[in-house]
């Protein structure tokens, strides 16, 4: 893409498009590229968790005394509708119980997976490592082991960024960084900046990227 972005900016100075002084002078502003992820409430986490270890065990031929499909469904019902009536202590509750089911699942599948092979168990290691991971955060309601928090199942990335908008307070992806021309808004760089960082922090590698694209056109913003 780095490639792609380098080509860009030579045919727009090839084309006359841009002059080449305009280059030298760059705006940098980072943002939040969001992901296409659900609404990271703890019940539907856990929820999520009990149904993957259920479908791991399976996969793998793991028979289990109970998978809790119904009680499970169930129970991702009531925390929403309490949720919805701002009757917390009951949803924290239910919460509980959801907990309760995902640690016993993952206990189970921890004991009977000893007689299966060193690969299989590292796979499903993996799986038991996300559910250990969301039973204890949402339990403490904190990050565990100094580890950020886990937002998604399938998106270990997505970080929960403040962007201090009053109808969206909190936006769940990764900080991006763009670089681009003061004048004519041509894009000259652009990365990802996991963990978060702080705005400030960001732009040495922000303008560090521009200044390599930019080798091949002999400028330097």
């Amino acid at each position: 893409m780095e490639e792609l972005l380098a080509r860009t900016m030579e045919v727009a100075v090839t084309l006359k498009l841009i002059a080449k002084k305009e280059l030298t002078r760059v705006i940098v502003d980072s943002t939040v590229q969001e992901k296409a992820v659900a609404h990271p409430t703890d019940s539907k986490l856990l929820e999520t968790a009990r149904s993957k270890v259920v479908e791991a065990a399976k996969a793998e031929g793991i028979e289990l005394k109970q998978t809790y499909a119904k009680e499970g469904q169930l129970l991702g019902y009531k925390a929403g509708r309490y949720a919805h009536a701002r009757q917390f202590k009951r949803m924290r509750k239910v919460i509980k119980r959801q907990r309760t089911i995902v640690g016993r699942l993952q206990r189970e599948v921890a004991r009977k997976m000893t007689t299966l092979s060193q690969a299989i168990q590292e796979t499903l290691g993996q799986t038991l490592g996300k559910a250990k991971r969301l039973v204890m955060q949402t339990g403490s309601r904190k990050a565990v082991d100094n580890r950020a928090k886990l937002y998604s199942w399938h998106a270990l990335e997505v970080e929960c960024i403040s962007k201090g908008k009053s109808r969206n307070p909190y936006e769940f992806g990764v900080k991006v960084g763009l670089a681009m021309t003061l004048k004519g808004n041509l894009i000259v760089g652009a990365r990802s900046f996991p963990g978060n960082p702080y705005d400030g922090h960001t732009m040495h590698e922000q303008i560090e990227q521009s200044a390599i694209l930019m080798q091949g056109l002999g400028v330097k913003p």
